[in-house]
């Protein structure tokens, strides 16, 4: 039996700050690095970054460029980091660089625009990093398939100021960008016991400011005052945070634009840090009376069967599972015709908020421990509107369990207890392999007028 209940959204506590990045685990990423790009065949490996793409560069480093652009050279025994006037001195952060094994160079072409030039030029500067003649790989943020360009392995999605001095330096310059970010491959699509602390602290700061926003909604109010509201704290953000509502209700990225809060309107809106996207949907009202007489039924036709969904998305959650039995089953029992489901029903997070995806039509890419997943399957309709439990999971075997016990306890306890609400109050199947990152995990609140009704199965 379905059924609202109304209840106090869970409080599992404010996390202990995450683990810093440590010099240990950088040097271990350069060396997966050195041998996935050996193994490929490239003498050098070219790592593109601004500030929208910098999440392989800092996966890598540490180290993110703020306003600017840049580029690490990764070569067998040597690796340089190519920055700008303002990022130069910001690359200390880097481990890697205080150890010495990346060594910062300055380039002004990579500074902002009219800021003063000089010295030598990015293609003098690649040069001597870049054997000439030599097949190298060059990582930006996204690679491509035959359906979209002639020769997908040479296609760089790097801006042409670096690709042109690149492929008359090299013999053959390939896309790279697979060794980091592909599903089934890529060194980042699997994370270890750190890096689940750290995506937890993030869930944390984005589910808390949610919550505050949602339970601060008034009618009346400006979507600036609601935005307001969340006191988003001071971690960076993955994505613009978006707040949809009126005449932009069909415009699921807006953001806040002086729209003001009215009853019986739809509603979406996200918070997302690096490595964390917490984002609903609903109406603002208080119960189906509030609704349009079309959308009446909201509840019963929409909410129930997307949560039930979502319930069964979860148990697909396991190490082994493939991609494509994810997708087909969501296909299944959200149909098109009514809910309006064109992207893949979930996807991998990082610093970016959309990294790749193992589930898509027809994929034989297994989930695996590891993996650092977005619930993120997004409904639409023309009458219902949506409805969202967007949160943050990682896939766990017992292994990796047993580690993130044994390292950080605390954390391991605070997902467990949003397990077993998710599980004893909810009613969803949440097999021990998933691991829910945000007290929010769980929470399906249609009427967002009173957000203190729940959704339980």
């Amino acid at each position: 039996m379905t059924r609202l209940m109304r209840m106090d959204w869970p409080e599992g506590g404010t996390p202990d700050l995450p683990p810093g990045f440590t010099l240990a685990e950088a040097e271990a990423r350069l060396a997966a690095t050195r041998v996935a790009m050996t193994a490929r065949g490239h003498a050098a490996l070219v790592v593109y970054g601004d500030r929208e793409h910098a999440a392989n560069l800092h996966w890598l480093t540490g180290f993110d460029p703020r306003f600017e652009e840049a580029v690490l050279v990764i070569g067998p025994d040597a690796a340089h980091l190519l920055a700008g006037n303002e990022c130069l001195a910001w690359t200390e952060v880097s481990p890697l660089v205080q150890a010495g094994h990346v060594r910062p160079v300055h380039c002004a072409s990579l500074s902002l625009p009219s800021q003063p030039r000089g010295g030598a030029r990015l293609s003098d500067l690649l040069a001597p990093l870049v054997p000439r003649g030599a097949r190298i790989g060059v990582a930006g943020w996204k690679w491509f398939g035959p359906d979209e360009v002639d020769d997908p392995a040479t296609a760089l999605d790097v801006p042409a100021f670096l690709a042109d001095p690149l492929r008359a330096r090299a013999g053959r310059a390939e896309n790279a960008t697979d060794l980091f970010q592909h599903p089934g491959h890529g060194l980042r699509a699997r994370i270890g016991a750190a890096d689940i602390a750290r995506l937890e602290f993030a869930n944390h700061m984005a589910a808390a400011a949610l919550k505050r926003m949602v339970f601060a909604f008034r009618e009346g109010m400006t979507d600036f005052a609601a935005i307001e509201a969340a006191r988003i704290g001071g971690l960076p953000l993955g994505c613009h945070a978006t707040f949809a509502t009126g005449a932009r209700a069909h415009l699921g990225l807006s953001g806040p634009s002086g729209e003001r809060l009215e009853l019986g309107q739809p509603v979406s809106f996200n918070i997302a840090h690096w490595g964390a996207n917490i984002c609903r949907a609903g109406w603002l009202a208080r119960g189906a009376e509030d609704l349009p007489v079309a959308a009446g039924d909201y509840f019963e036709a929409f909410v129930l069967p997307y949560l039930a969904a979502m319930s069964d998305w979860c148990g697909l959650m396991r190490p082994g599972v493939a991609g494509g039995a994810v997708w087909a089953r969501m296909q299944e029992i959200l149909p098109y015709e009514t809910f309006g489901i064109s992207l893949n029903p979930g996807h991998l997070i990082g610093l970016e908020e959309w990294v790749s995806s193992p589930i898509y039509e027809g994929s034989d890419i297994s989930l695996a421990s590891g993996m650092a997943m977005q619930m993120d399957v997004i409904p639409g309709h023309t009458i219902y509107g949506s409805t969202r439990m967007e949160d943050g999971y990682v896939l766990a075997d017992d292994d990796l369990r047993a580690e993130l016990t044994a390292r950080f306890p605390n954390v391991a306890r605070r997902i467990e207890v949003r397990a077993r609400f998710m599980r004893d109050q909810i009613g969803m199947d949440v097999p021990d392999t998933l691991l829910p990152l945000a007290d929010t995990c769980g929470i399906l609140a249609p009427w967002l007028l009173d957000p203190a009704q729940v959704a339980a199965l």
